[in-house]
């Protein structure tokens, strides 16, 4: 494993210790990066059209498309950071 993601998994780890729940653009912000991260582009079918959350996260995933994976857990990272420092 390398040292870049050690930092991600820490990171995944670490959102648990918030005090708050994210809001929900946060959270779909969260999900996109580590789906891009640990599987890549997407690469599952666009659900129903009355399936709104999934919806929501197939856009947000989508958007990410073309992103490395390193770049996606560099960007999980601090995204993370970020959130802490509310």
């Amino acid at each position: 494993m390398t040292e870049l993601e050690k930092a991600f998994e820490a990171a995944k780890a670490r959102v648990m210790e918030l005090k708050e729940k994210p809001s929900n653009d946060k959270l779909l912000e969260l999900y996109s990066l580590n789906k891009q991260a640990t599987i890549g582009d997407i690469n599952i079918d666009k659900p129903v059209m009355f399936d709104f959350v999934a919806q929501a996260k197939y856009n947000a995933w989508e958007k990410k498309k073309g992103m490395s994976k390193e770049a996606a857990m560099e960007a999980y990272i601090s995204f993370v950071d970020q959130l802490f420092k509310e």
